[in-house]
């Protein structure tokens, strides 16, 4: 008898053990969803980040090393072939960060939450002031920068003019249109 009962309690703990697993799995997933967005946000930055930082560079080499006349047909090539590979990587990177949530992010959530911690998360992000104020964030962003951008630009629009210059200069590439390489020009 005692066998059985011991049985039973082992098939009941187990049971008990295996809804609160399921119902924690559920509670991650339900969290997952309500993530998406900021998980595609995150992957669509990072597909991103080589195109800006190409962007970037290719900016400057429209400046300093592309004849006036031909830059604005430069840069609209470049700007169509950075939309092509948004357009192209773009979607595949959200795609599989959203695959990949349930086995990373959500793992972590299932391990360092307790079930009752994730249900309070969820009420957190479900709650009407978190929406508020989450939809506030690129609006409040733009009013920081929008009044750093004012408050600093003297100072840092100079900086940024010495930076360029001294980076032409250790390129050994022309400071003005129609100048000779400083490189060459010492040769001379």
């Amino acid at each position: 008898m005692k066998k059985w009962c011991v049985a039973g309690f082992i098939l009941v703990c187990g049971a008990v053990n295996a809804q609160t697993a399921s119902s924690k799995t559920e509670l991650v997933n339900k969290i997952l969803t309500l993530q998406q967005t900021a998980i595609e946000q995150t992957a669509q930055a990072l597909a991103e980040r080589p195109a800006l930082q190409m962007m970037q560079q290719a900016s400057m080499a429209l400046q300093n090393q592309v004849p006036p006349d031909k830059r604005e047909a430069a840069a609209k090539a470049i700007q169509a072939d950075l939309k092509a590979y948004a357009d192209d990587v773009g979607p595949l990177v959200r795609q599989k960060a959203v695959k990949l949530a349930p086995s990373t992010v959500g793992a972590l959530l299932e391990q360092r939450f307790s079930e009752d911690e994730l249900k309070q998360l969820i009420a957190i992000i479900e709650s009407p002031v978190n929406r508020k104020y989450l939809q506030m964030g690129g609006e409040m962003q733009k009013a920081l920068a929008d009044k750093l951008i004012a408050d600093t630009q003297t100072v840092v629009e100079p900086k940024v003019k010495a930076l360029e210059q001294a980076i032409v200069k250790h390129l050994g590439l022309p400071t003005e249109p129609g100048a000779k390489p400083a490189a060459k020009a010492a040769k001379k």
